[in-house]
């Protein structure tokens, strides 16, 4: 008994690490499937954003496949180990470790109550709390039921079909994930319109910059290499081709790029001309898959021309 001991200790504090950390990253995916699915109109826009969701809901799939399939090992090992050495059912350690597992997970639930009750409190008086709350009693009673049929003398007869039922709600929910964010090649080519948006945002503010200090707008993105500043156009990220850049008037402009995939649900094919702001309402950058032009206008009150008599001189020190 003595020469396994060390090996239980170890074996049993895994299984609270692991349990604790699937708990709280299946919560997380239940809860961002929630705000996706009910978005609350008074948060949306300000503290809550898609892209940041899912986000959330990748980081939890990941410590899900990785965390959830070591617990399911180390709880079918330390079962069948208890099987094979019933003597081991009465260790001291391991009721107290059961125990200990009981409490943090209590502590994690009793935290998730406690943010829900803020949020409520707070006027979230919509489904996505109903549902949450859901969600947390649903974990906490599946950790409670599970650990407490191994403090008994004999696990419950049913504990074998609950455990894989478990087992496949959280399956369920990683291949949801898949289906809700996107594959890991869907997401690079995300990632690369991300980038190119990126690039069209620089591009549009040498532009402008350009037009404020010379009053006419640049023939093609070549002459806004600037060898003091080290700006030189940027690329397409993936095919290494030049951006398409024309001007549409002496104070309009359009700027183009083929984008893989769509960021916006409705797109009508191309974006209609909008004045640019300094620091007002953002320019437009939704877009569709394939080739995307984003005509601007510039306005001069919102972007005065510079010249000697506006330009303040900086202080020598």
């Amino acid at each position: 008994m003595e020469k396994t001991f060390p090996r239980d200790v170890f074996l049993y504090l895994l299984s609270i690490i692991t349990l604790v950390t699937v708990a709280v990253a299946f919560g997380i995916l239940l809860y961002q499937y929630i705000d996706l699915k009910f978005p609350d109109l008074l948060t949306e826009g300000y503290y809550w954003s898609k892209t940041a969701s899912l986000d959330l809901v990748r980081n939890s799939m990941a410590v899900l496949m990785v965390v959830f399939p070591v617990f399911i090992w180390i709880s079918w090992f330390l079962r069948k180990d208890v099987v094979k050495h019933p003597e081991k059912r009465e260790l001291k350690i391991r009721r107290w470790l059961l125990y200990l597992t009981l409490f943090l997970a209590s502590l994690v639930i009793i935290g998730d109550l406690v943010a829900l009750l803020i949020n409520f409190l707070n006027g979230e008086l919509t489904n996505r709390f109903a549902l949450k709350v859901l969600a947390v009693l649903f974990i906490a009673g599946s950790i409670f039921a599970h650990y407490f049929s191994e403090l008994r003398d004999k696990a419950f007869s049913w504990m074998g079909i609950f455990d894989k039922a478990l087992m496949a709600l959280v399956v369920a929910g990683v291949v949801a994930g898949f289906w809700i964010a996107g594959s890991p090649a869907q997401q690079r080519s995300i990632r690369f319109d991300e980038r190119r948006v990126s690039d069209l945002s620089n591009i549009q503010y040498q532009v402008i910059n350009y037009w404020q200090r010379k009053q006419l707008l640049p023939q093609n993105t070549q002459q806004l290499n600037d060898s003091i500043s080290g700006f030189v156009p940027p690329k397409d990220p993936e095919t290494g081709v030049d951006y398409e850049y024309r001007t549409t008037g002496p104070m309009s402009f359009e700027i183009c790029a083929v984008f893989a995939t769509a960021n916006s649900d409705e797109f009508s094919g191309k974006n209609t001309a909008m004045p640019v702001y300094y620091g007002g309402e953002p320019s437009n950058w939704s877009h569709g898959a394939g080739m995307t032009c984003f005509e601007r206008i510039i306005d001069p009150d919102f972007y005065p021309p510079i010249n000697d008599k506006n330009i303040v001189p900086r202080p020598i020190y």
